[in-house]
């Protein structure tokens, strides 16, 4: 067992130098120099006014998939939850609504119960690969590989029901209360707990999960991430109906074409013939160049030649809708006296993809398993909690540094226009880029000089 790294409050219980009460080590009484009852209900009443008053154990801030996932993962455990959120839900949270092959293994690593749930979830469509636009306009089509289950290696399914699916999971757990339509205030944190303030009521508990994404109260008030425009990613997005072309096996397509790089638009097929729009990149681009998202959608979708035939008969279902991407391209803190920050809040998601969904689920996995360690040695300090930041990152650390490699890469056009045209030609290089999908070792393979240099003699 841990020891704990927190100082008793309480001063030593003595009289005239000697101990009043010796006590072995299974927390039996072996010796006493009084036998009084009211004595001994005296230093019961003694010990009790320095124990402070929790209305929960852990309060997570929070219901999207980070925080359900988190929930879910301490079902098992004698632990009290508040669940947190200042939307109800259904609600919208801007994204580009696909769901990879590592967010359907997260579910199974969870349980296999909840997964196969999903499975039958049908607020979804099937996508079995992704479509790669080079700037000069080619294209190349890629299969995703997922032998670790049944069914597609990955969905796409618009927010709003996806993340209603995993709430309504929480709702059916008995040691977790739920908050939602109430947005936290403040937070708080001393050596005795926490304190959130959730509307016009001070939560009180030992532990809070900041799982309330990019703009984190939880961060802002206990963190140290702070928005940097070189690891930050402004994002737009705009739900469409009638957009043709789409591959009959719904893949989804990445466009890398000159004036967005080193970002991408994007086109995700969805459930009743409608389709995600989008287009992200790095916000110290955008800056740098004065560049207009909105203008440079509009223009993507009325004038690029791949582009605009497709949508000559469709029809945008919202206005455009901003958000921003805290990318996982640097590491930074993620916990500190009695928090941890999940998902979004934790700057997760992948700087070349910009997928954050799978890590979002993984790193409630992991703070979960956290929490139960902190528990059982009731350790909740920074240092004790600088594991969690341990473990996250050495499950994730390799494969985000890889995507900040690749998201650097496409500051050279021509060399992504020398790969698509190679792949294209054989079949071999389609498979290997097909197998890096999901091989982050075989990822790395791509910043290395001699992989283009064998590319350029098949």
């Amino acid at each position: 067992m841990l020891e704990s790294h927190h100082k008793s409050p309480l001063p030593p219980f003595k009289e005239r130098g000697r101990d009043l009460i010796q006590i072995n080590t299974h927390g039996k009484i072996i010796h006493s120099n009084f036998f009084s009852f009211w004595r001994i209900i005296h230093i019961y009443a003694y010990f009790w006014q320095y124990m402070p008053e929790y209305d929960y154990d852990i309060i997570i801030v929070g219901a999207g998939p980070a925080g359900c996932a988190c929930a879910y993962q301490l079902r098992d455990h004698e632990l009290k939850i508040a669940l947190v959120d200042k939307s109800v839900f259904p609600r919208d949270k801007i994204c580009g609504d696909a769901l990879s092959a590592d967010v359907v293994n997260q579910l199974y690593r969870m349980d296999e119960k909840l997964a196969l749930e999903f499975e039958r979830f049908p607020q979804k469509i099937d996508s079995h690969g992704i479509q790669f636009y080079a700037p000069n306009g080619n294209s190349l089509s890629v299969d995703f590989i997922n032998p670790n289950h049944h069914n597609a290696a990955g969905y796409i399914s618009k927010r709003m029901d996806f993340d209603a699916f995993l709430f309504k999971q929480i709702e059916k757990l008995p040691n977790v209360s739920i908050l939602t339509g109430e947005r936290v205030e403040d937070v708080q944190s001393n050596e005795q707990g926490v304190e959130v303030k959730v509307g016009n009521q001070v939560l009180k508990a030992q532990m809070v999960i900041g799982a309330d994404g990019a703009q984190s109260i939880v961060n802002k008030k206990l963190g140290q991430i702070k928005v940097e425009k070189d690891h930050y990613s402004a994002g737009l997005r705009q739900y469409y109906e009638g957009v043709e072309g789409f591959h009959p096996k719904n893949y989804i397509e990445l466009h890398f074409y000159d004036g967005v790089l080193p970002g991408y638009f994007w086109i995700f097929p969805l459930p009743n013939g409608q389709a995600n729009v989008g287009l992200g990149m790095l916000s110290s681009e955008v800056s740098k160049r004065k560049i207009d998202l909105k203008k440079k959608l509009d223009e993507l979708i009325h004038t690029h030649p791949n582009i605009k035939e497709r949508f000559k008969n469709a029809q945008p279902l919202e206005n455009i809708q901003g958000f921003g991407l805290p990318i996982g391209s640097k590491k930074r803190p993620i916990s500190g006296n009695r928090f941890l920050l999940l998902g979004d809040a934790a700057s997760l998601i992948d700087s070349f993809t910009g997928e954050g969904i799978g890590n979002a689920i993984r790193s409630g996995r992991i703070a979960a398993d956290h929490l139960v360690k902190a528990f059982d040695n009731q350790c909740f300090d920074a240092r004790f909690n600088k594991h969690y930041d341990k473990v996250v990152y050495q499950k994730m650390w390799k494969e985000l540094r890889v995507s900040r490699a690749l998201q650097k890469l496409l500051q050279y056009p021509k060399l992504f226009n020398f790969v698509i045209k190679k792949a294209n030609n054989n079949s071999s290089v389609r498979i290997l880029l097909s197998s890096m999908l999901t091989d982050v070792d075989l990822k790395k393979e791509l910043l290395k000089p001699g992989f283009y240099l064998k590319l350029f003699f098949r």
